[in-house]
């Protein structure tokens, strides 16, 4: 009899309740297969971003817990589970006065990798990304494209290796055009690497197009997971039929601009004040 997989991601009953009694969180359950790209979706304020937050243990929970590899985050030392973990966020949270490789190679140099080494797995990267090496490696943030930085944040964040993605809507912020070429860079990239991934996305059409599961957080808790209980349960909180591709298969296909759609729209206001 073979033992199922450890998950590389565990929420056990996970809560957050503010010192003013205010419930962020409220007995979340959900386990991150090992290799998943898994997204979650939900309306500003339904917890999401705070829920990621407890994976690299920027926050913790008041109840439950987070486990990482079968082992809590709370028996981490944080800085070594940071490290451990790949992180991506909206505006890249670039060096301003680093060039695009040290950027990328901040991680490894801050490990006190060699630096030959930390040269040679930059240029790894920046082809990885689709940057060429001889045109960005010395252009500071300032001198590049939205997408450039983001093509670079997400080297950084792949530097060490790590086998966990944390994505908090890496994209969000980019024109729609952009937005297509990098979800097709980041689909190709994430199916040849094997890497599990917490994706946060606005966007049903990105999260079909990107992620193996989704998960649909409202007011705190899971409100339904797959993307058939998520397709079926978002008509009936925007009154309107969905838009959305009832199936994965049916997105654009790879390097076809089609653009995202969020189904946030303006006939639904946030029922929570806490964080997203």
């Amino acid at each position: 009899m073979t033992q199922d997989p450890v998950p590389a991601i565990a929420f056990d009953r996970v809560g957050l309740t503010t010192p003013d009694g205010r419930v962020i969180l409220d007995q979340v359950s959900l386990q991150i297969a090992q290799g998943s790209t898994t997204a979650l979706l939900g309306r500003s304020g339904s917890g999401k971003t705070t829920l990621l937050r407890m994976v690299n243990r920027l926050i913790e929970p008041t109840a439950g817990r987070v486990m990482v590899e079968a082992k809590a985050t709370t028996d981490w030392d944080p800085i070594a589970l940071r490290r451990s973990i790949g992180y991506v966020i909206q505006e890249t949270g670039l060096f301003p006065h680093f060039d695009a490789e040290r950027n990328i190679g901040a991680v490894l140099e801050i490990e006190g990798r060699p630096k030959q080494e930390i040269a040679g797995r930059a240029r790894e990267l920046f082809t990885q990304v689709g940057l060429d090496y001889a045109t960005f490696a010395r252009r500071l943030p300032y001198q590049l494209s939205g997408g450039q930085r983001q093509r670079v944040g997400l080297a950084r964040a792949l530097a060490a290796e790590p086998k966990l993605l944390l994505m908090d809507e890496p994209f969000g912020a980019l024109d729609p055009l952009t937005r297509a070429e990098m979800q097709d860079m980041l689909r190709d990239l994430l199916r040849r690497l094997h890497k599990t991934v917490l994706l946060i996305t606005h966007d049903l059409d990105e999260a079909l197009y990107l992620a193996s599961h989704i998960v649909l957080l409202e007011g705190g808790k899971v409100a339904a997971c797959g993307a058939g209980s998520v397709m079926a349960l978002l008509p009936q909180r925007r009154g309107t039929r969905s838009r959305a591709p009832s199936h994965p298969s049916q997105t654009r296909a790879p390097g076809r601009y089609r653009p995202g759609h969020s189904f946030l729209g303006p006939d639904i206001e946030p029922t929570s004040e806490a964080e997203n």
